[in-house]
Formats: structure tokens, sequence, C-alpha cells
């Protein structure tokens, strides 16, 4: 697969696996012995990315990946990307807070054979909780 095609294949796992939410994209995309090194979220295969997918869309709807940035050399794709999304349903045991939300996330993806091997990623934890008032104590636990 050529450089080119592994930052359409980068592009497709955010806007529509991340995004939109559609994990059929993953089965497509990512390779069995795929290897997640994101703080929190480690494991290996395809499984684990859908595992990911699923708990971003159990709390934000509206999500939207705006790639702004992408560099690529062989096997690896570097994204800079601003999410965007909205707390509709209960967030890491705190109540929806039907905020909006805003943040940068970092992503680098290493491919081979058209498909997704390894991933690291780097999100604003600290701006997401303090876009949804959860930083300072604002919002109150789910009793």
């Amino acid at each position: 697969m050529s450089v080119q095609d592994n930052v359409t294949a980068a592009r497709r796992l955010l806007g529509e696996a991340f995004g939109d939410g559609d994990l059929s994209v993953i089965d497509e995309l990512v390779a069995e012995d795929f290897i997640e090194h994101q703080n929190g979220v480690q494991g290996i295969g395809p499984d684990v990315v859908k595992q990911i997918v699923r708990g971003l869309h159990q709390s934000l709807s509206e999500m939207r990946f705006h790639v702004e940035a992408v560099a690529a050399h062989g096997d690896t794709v570097w994204l800079r990307s601003r999410v965007t999304a909205r707390n509709t349903r209960p967030f890491m045991g705190w109540p929806a807070t039907g905020r909006e939300i805003e943040i940068d996330v970092f992503d680098v993806i290493r491919f081979s054979a058209g498909k997704a091997i390894e991933h690291w990623g780097v999100a604003d934890r600290l701006g997401l909780l303090e876009q949804l008032g959860l930083a300072n104590g604002e919002e109150r636990r789910i009793a």
C-alpha cells in the first residue's frame, strides 16, 4: 500500500469509525493483531477499537473528527484533529450535561498491508472534563 492509501485509511478510521460510529470500518481497516497503546485503553485486536468507539458514542453524540494536519512517512500516519461532540448521555458516572465539547486529539497509526497494526493516541482529556464542568466539581455524580 502507498503512503496515500495509509492516509486515506487513517482518515476513514477517524471519520467513519470514530466520528460516525460505523464499526464495519474497523473490521475492514484494523488488523487482527492490532496493538492499542493509548493510555487507559490498551489492548490487542479490532475489538479494543470497537470498545473505544462504543464507549465514546455511549456518552457523546454529534461526534465529528476535523482533521487539521496530516504527516505520513512509510507505514506511519500522524494526525492532529479537532473533535467536536455533545454530551447527551451519562459520562464516567456523571449525568449528561448537554454541553458541546471541542478538543484536540493527536493520533499516530502504523499500517501494514492496508490495515492499522498499531495506534498511539493523545486526547485533551482535561479540556474535555473542563468543558463538561466536571474538572472543578461543578456537576454532581449520579447517585
